[in-house]
């Protein structure tokens, strides 16, 4: 994927997540799949009965989501069986752009860091104001270029 094209993803992608993000959704202490259950007022062997699973394994499943040790799977399982829909989504803490702003901020800053160190030693040191110009160009510079390899560690 070229920038352009990762530039447009990331832009058709803020929109959907964005509203996500803004939801700042908590789950219930005892997970989802339990508070609607009960919500429902359906008992353990009634859901067991919908998704064809013995009733010991609902309260497996339950006690697995809030660990976090159970499938996406049979979550949507038990969602279709609660007459639910199951949501699964990564959901940024803040805009793409300005993650993909921040990754490019990070490189340059070590890039810097190395350049300003080098000179620092053969006596010749920029000025701090020199610094953050180069550390701005800097920043347009990898944005220019190849977005895989804003994720490269060196």
């Amino acid at each position: 994927m070229n920038k352009n094209q990762a530039a447009l993803a990331r832009k058709q992608l803020e929109r959907r997540v964005a509203p996500l993000r803004a939801l700042k959704l908590v789950p219930p202490p005892r997970g989802w799949m339990k508070a609607i259950r009960e919500a429902l007022g359906m008992s353990t062997r009634q859901l067991a009965a919908r998704m064809k699973a013995a009733p010991s394994r609902i309260s497996a499943i339950e006690k697995a989501e809030v660990s976090g040790a159970t499938t996406i799977k049979t979550l949507r399982e038990a969602a279709a069986a609660m007459n639910c829909t199951f949501v699964y989504a990564f959901v940024p803490t803040k805009p793409l752009d300005d993650i993909v702003r921040d990754r490019a901020a990070q490189k340059a800053g070590q890039i810097i860091a190395r350049l300003d160190h080098t000179m620092h030693l053969e006596n010749q040191a920029l000025l701090k104001s020199d610094l953050d110009d180069e550390q701005r160009r800097m920043i347009d510079l990898i944005l220019t270029g190849s977005p895989r390899s804003l994720w490269d560690d060196e």
